[in-house]
């Protein structure tokens, strides 16, 4: 029976697929805090899948994190994938502690490549000036330490450009996961750097698409499907189990995703405004038609939206989506 319904699923996955529209390549850094939730490792997963068909270019991977092996993580997850030449960043002299339930066993049970994490903010600053202008798309799906520390960056032997000149000029979205709306109060954007938070939303230069707590709080993807679709030998497998055996999770990660990288209307976007963030990470919305901000209003059922979610992220694709 289970097989019955496991095989029912992955042709109604299929279908649903089938009406996605076609991407063209996308240059992709992810900034991530993978370590607290799993949904970091569902976010990871989809992009591998895109880009071993072709549709995005992953540039980089910034861990947002004090995890111990969230970097490890990343690698192990990146290696996994046929991809070790992908560079990770992280924050740099700042105290690391162990507290994820999945990423010391990635990093411990998968090969992790001989590179070194680098300091994410040479990284970004690395991958931004080496890429065309207005090329790149920056998801978010984490706290905002290292976009504050890039925007705050100074001229260096690798740019002329300031951090916030760079952004303005290589990046055309950025896509964020964090805050609630039209007002509330959500991790990524109050824990552990709220103060950061104020400043990377108030001084980001272009154009930012925020998908609140709301969005993704009603999709949920990595439950029976995933358990089946995957061997156990498989770090995402091995990442949900961990977490909480299968039981489901919420898609806040990869609903900021795969807004960034489809353009297929999946969500209304709110009017043009500004993010206004307080002093302890809460935020608000401001209405102002000259605002470079705006945020995912629900349009597409989140139980339609999850079964995408979860193809992409046992790597499931059709051509011509």
């Amino acid at each position: 029976m289970k097989s019955l319904k496991t095989n029912l699923l992955v042709l109604t996955l299929l279908l649903s697929l089938a009406f996605l529209p076609a991407w063209g390549q996308i240059n992709v850094i992810l900034d991530t805090d993978l370590d607290s939730d799993v949904d970091d490792v569902g976010a990871l997963a989809m992009l591998h899948t895109l880009e071993v068909n072709h549709r995005i270019k992953i540039l980089g991977i910034i861990v947002t994190s004090d995890d111990t092996h969230a970097a490890a993580c990343a690698a192990a997850i990146n290696t996994f994938y046929e991809r070790p030449e992908i560079p990770v960043g992280v924050e740099k002299g700042i105290p690391l502690r162990s507290f994820s339930r999945y990423t010391k066993a990635l990093a411990s049970e998968f090969p992790t490549g001989d590179k070194q994490p680098l300091d994410a903010t040479v990284l970004y600053r690395q991958l931004l000036a080496a890429a065309a202008d207005q090329s790149v798309v920056l998801v978010s799906i984490g706290h905002l330490t290292n976009i504050r520390n890039l925007l705050e960056s100074p001229p260096d032997s690798i740019s002329p450009l300031t951090g916030n000149a760079l952004v303005r000029q290589k990046v055309r979205l950025w896509s964020c996961m964090g805050g609630q709306f039209p007002e509330g109060k959500e991790a990524n954007f109050y824990r552990p750097d709220p103060e950061s938070t104020r400043i990377a939303v108030a001084n980001w230069p272009g154009d930012v698409v925020f998908a609140g707590w709301e969005i993704g709080n009603t999709i949920i993807t990595g439950s029976d499907f995933l358990e089946h679709s995957l061997p156990d030998s498989h770090p995402v497998h091995r990442a949900y189990a961990l977490y909480n055996s299968f039981f489901g999770r919420q898609s806040w990660d990869q609903a900021a995703l795969l807004y960034a990288l489809s353009d297929k209307p999946f969500w209304e976007l709110s009017e043009r405004g500004k993010v206004v963030v307080y002093e302890d990470g809460s935020n608000a919305w401001e209405a102002d038609p000259a605002g470079n901000h705006r945020y995912l209003k629900e349009k597409t059922a989140p139980q339609e939206i999850a079964k995408i979610l979860d193809a992409l992220m046992v790597g499931m694709y059709r051509p011509g989506y």
